[in-house]
């Protein structure tokens, strides 16, 4: 069985993206859902289980399910493949390779584009692992996503997650306060955004701006805007010894400081 845990605005869609392929999956989230292929009974997901997509939050949630709480290195017997998909601190995630044992195979999958292309099943997948690893989940990915990068060994697909988020991050912010400059001095919106589009501003959070669902969120600790913040202290954790992190660091303040935008 393949089973997706974290269930949430990207593992909900990447779930109902394998069942529809007809793929024999499952889902698990420690919140009930609505969608019938999720429980929130580990032992009903665990003894089946030998692919699992890990959709977490976050590195306490990696440790509850794999160690801690769910423990899935306990509870399921026939698991051998995992794929990270969560955004971690690439240090977190290379040392969960002598946490794991040997016989599972792991790979960094972190993704991209948002709810709307796990909807659409147009993820962008950023890889890590042996060459005959990542040959083997392509035909599996590519019943949720459009775009696969191998980055290399394991570890190193998480690595171009937290850059790649780390831009991300500096053009929601700026993207935001560009806007709101603009409402200040009168200029509409979708004429600016349409500017925007075919020029050197050019950035995915303003070509995306009507079809991204935390476009206009305001932080909070639980919603995307928040995740971004989470996503810049990744990238910071592993940050290269004496890097200048002022900038990254201003750019997860100014993130964390977002209020709603209507």
């Amino acid at each position: 069985m393949i089973g997706v845990a974290g269930c949430g605005r990207m593992g909900g869609p990447m779930l109902q993206a394998l069942c529809d392929a007809g793929a024999r999956a499952q889902g698990f989230d420690i919140a009930k859902s609505d969608m019938p292929q999720v429980t929130d009974n580990i032992m009903a997901f665990a003894p089946r289980l030998e692919t699992l997509f890990s959709v977490v939050r976050d590195e306490t949630e990696t440790n509850a399910l794999l160690f801690d709480t769910q423990n899935l290195m306990g509870t399921a017997p026939n698991l051998r493949r995992i794929f990270i998909c969560s955004t971690l601190s690439p240090r977190y995630v290379r040392g969960l390779r002598d946490r794991v044992p040997e016989h599972i195979t792991l790979i960094d999958a972190p993704m991209s584009g948002a709810r709307i292309a796990a909807q659409n099943r147009s993820l962008s997948f950023m890889l890590g692992g042996t060459r005959d690893d990542i040959d083997e989940a392509l035909p599996l990915l590519a019943f949720m996503g459009q775009h696969f990068h191998h980055m290399g060994a394991y570890g190193a697909g998480m690595q171009a997650k937290v850059l790649n988020n780390l831009l991300a991050a500096s053009h929601t912010a700026m993207t935001r306060l560009v806007l709101d400059w603009a409402a200040d001095a009168g200029l509409d919106q979708t004429a600016l955004l349409n500017l925007i589009e075919t020029s050197s501003g050019q950035n995915w959070l303003a070509s995306g701006f009507d079809t991204i669902e935390f476009a206009r969120d305001g932080y909070a600790p639980d919603n995307s805007i928040g995740i971004l913040v989470k996503d810049v202290a990744a990238a910071l954790d592993a940050a290269p010894d004496g890097a200048d992190t002022a900038l990254p660091k201003q750019v997860q303040a100014t993130v964390r400081a977002l209020k709603p935008y209507r």
